[in-house]
């Protein structure tokens, strides 16, 4: 859409606010450890009319990385000022206004670590993401890059990666983009900010991982074995630093809490009534005095390096520690066949193929989702009548509205939670006239159908233009597809616009055992990154939060991420209704899968998806498994020592 038809929405309370448009140029893309390079800040009114402009080369006092990217060499930074010499002006611009960018927590980030460096507050309250704004709108683009909507809205750009450009580029990307927001009458995803500078939300430098798989327990009165998973608790004569230090120089996995996957627990005083000591105790792991243990240490036995074991066993969606599903989720969310049972006829051209038993893996203990063969890779359905179509369900029961979507799916279309412009029809079920989009859907002329429509659909017209992310695998659950690199990738989850309720996803990466190898493995609000930086948080809006992972910077102990979802409240994700996910390689790329998780009814704690290794390959899972508890339990399932 050209920006000259851009609509005036300054007279919509929920679409005017003074705003403060940035771009940040940096030396790479970790914002603890790179720094901003360049930045220009443009400030406009309700009105969308400027009313300031800012931009200056900023002297990092470090090498300014890759070069090829942003053209800023060193000898260009060398008379620049640095930047708390121009924070207080940038602050000034800030203050008060929505802070808008493309991608907006990575300049959120930067920003936040250069002002704490400068011992400065970053005066952010709210911040928008034009990406997070475009997904919700789904405009007809070839992705979500800053020059694909800059050409989809006829924004001319003429440098990219130049602040100041960059700056203006996004300006005009956001005046259509609100005015597509008003238009669908789509919620702003504004996000409140948190004091991200404060240290707490700083990652702990990373935990050096074992390099060795985890061998068990120790036989009594027998050695030691490199990739044992040790704890300790209580008061040692050897520094504690000093003993971690030992112990991992001799190639122990030393653990911050105890679960029935510790191998020994090392303290001079079992009874002290220490948290790791009572679960030492309740899951009969072996303790070890300090003396007993130095002893041990000078002859630890080789164990086996994680790259040199093949995987035995498919992860399981269910964490070790926690209780049995809830059960509406075993009914409802997390039933799937065991393998080689066959389909019914209806749905079974829509799941992948079943795996070939694993002669080497013991047998599940109940159902566990089907796999593709592991010589096979994972295939796209095959063209159906809705292959084209996205179809917002209105009104209905949360089980009647459910089972709408699920036909969708089974038909070869793909479900919409949210009206958006890649919406092609909906269906009303009943009340869903009275559903507040039913204005808009009838202002667009899109498409009503009765729920009959479902059940003898109208084919697909052969030459119905493709729409934005037609070209991804929509998954039921318990679908799997190969990713096909190992590079990054962002797992999205978005839901309804809620107002009794917040749902916080949250992410787990697990080895071989299913546990985390640290504390720092459980990324969440409070800590949104890993030690490492392999796994990230990202917020994007009230409805809307990723997980990305690079896959090729996970430490060789990693076989599984763990993807859930709590509710965070008395609600239950029946309140909540569907769950979106998208899977993509890339924050601003195409979709690759999608899928929509919504039979969940008591569950207040979803795992709604998992990232794992299959033999030499990783694979994406839509899991939907629910669970009636809440998040502590699921968390210290998983390994974690909760406070």
């Amino acid at each position: 859409m050209p920006l000259a038809a851009a609509l005036d929405v300054s007279h919509l309370p929920d679409y005017a606010y003074d705003w403060a448009l940035v771009d940040v140029e940096t030396s790479g893309l970790i914002a603890r450890r790179d720094r901003i390079l360049s930045i220009a800040v443009l400030t406009f009114g309700p009105d969308r009319t400027q009313t300031g402009e800012y931009s200056t080369l900023v002297n990092p006092g470090c090498d300014p990385g890759p070069v090829h990217i942003h053209g800023l060499t060193a000898e260009r930074l060398r008379d620049a000022p640095a930047f708390e010499q121009v924070a207080g002006r940038i602050g000034a611009l800030l203050q008060d206004r929505v802070m808008v960018a493309h991608n907006a927590q990575f300049d959120y980030d930067f920003l936040a670590h250069e002002f704490a460096r400068a011992r400065l507050h970053l005066p952010v309250n709210q911040r928008l993401c034009t990406l997070a704004l475009n997904r919700r709108v789904e405009p007809p683009a070839a992705d979500l890059s800053l020059a694909s909507l800059a050409a989809h809205y006829g924004v001319p750009q003429t440098r990219a990666h130049d602040a100041l450009d960059d700056t203006r580029v996004l300006a005009g990307i956001f005046r259509s983009s609100l005015s597509e927001a008003a238009r669908l009458d789509v919620p702003l995803p504004l996000v409140p900010c948190p004091p991200r500078q404060d240290p707490r939300f700083a990652p702990k430098p990373p935990k050096s991982p074992c390099a060795y798989r985890n061998p068990g327990r120790p036989a009594p009165g027998g050695p030691l074995v490199q990739g044992m998973k040790i704890a300790v608790t209580g008061e040692t004569a050897t520094s504690r630093a000093e003993l971690v230090a030992r112990a991992v120089a001799a190639g122990l996995n030393i653990m911050s809490s105890v679960s029935r996957h510790t191998s020994a627990l090392v303290t001079n005083d079992a009874a002290s009534g220490s948290a790791k000591a009572r679960r030492a105790i309740t899951e009969g792991v072996p303790v070890l005095d300090e003396r007993t243990f130095l002893g041990l240490l000078s002859e630890v036995r080789p164990g086996t390096p994680h790259e040199q074991q093949p995987s035995k066993k498919i992860p399981e969606a269910t964490p070790p520690d926690a209780p049995t599903p809830s059960p509406a989720a075993t009914a409802a969310v997390a039933t799937v066949p065991e393998p080689r049972r066959p389909e019914p006829e209806q749905s079974a051209p829509s799941r992948p193929e079943p795996e070939r038993p694993d002669p080497e893996r013991p047998a599940p203990e109940g159902p566990e989702p089907r796999q593709p063969d592991p010589e096979r890779p994972a295939t796209r359905r095959p063209a159906r009548p809705f292959g084209r179509r996205r179809v917002l369900v209105l009104g209905g029961t949360h089980e009647e509205a459910s089972a709408a979507r699920s036909r969708v799916v089974e038909l070869g279309g793909a479900a919409a939670i949210n009206l958006s412009a890649s919406v092609t029809d909906v269906v009303l079920l009943p009340g869903g006239e009275l559903d507040r989009r039913m204005n808009r859907v009838t202002s667009l002329e899109l498409p009503v159908h009765a729920p009959g429509w479902l059940g003898d659909p109208s084919a697909e017209p052969a030459d119905a233009p493709a729409r934005d992310g037609a070209t991804a695998d929509v998954l039921p659950r318990g679908g799997v597809i190969d990713l096909p690199t190992a590079g990054r990738w962002h797992v999205s989850a978005s839901w309804a616009q809620q107002t009794n309720c917040e749902i916080d996803v949250v992410a787990f990466v697990l080895d071989e055992d299913e546990q985390v190898s640290c504390d720092g493995d459980f990324v969440f609000y409070g800590a949104p990154e890993s030690p490492d930086g392999a796994t990230r948080l990202l917020c994007d809006g009230p409805t809307e939060q990723s997980v990305a992972v690079d896959l090729a910077a996970l430490p060789p102990a990693a076989r599984r991420i763990a993807i859930a979802a709590a509710v965070d409240g008395a609600a239950t994700f029946g309140d909540v209704g569907a769950v979106h996910l998208t899977l993509a390689p890339g924050v601003d790329a195409p979709a690759a899968a999608q899928a929509t998780l919504d039979a969940a009814t008591s569950e207040r704690t979803l795992l709604l998806a998992e990232i794992y290794r299959r033999g030499p390959r990783w694979r994406f899972r839509a899991v939907g498994q629910g669970y009636d508890h809440g998040l502590e339990t699921l968390v210290r399932g998983y390994g974690v020592d909760v406070e």
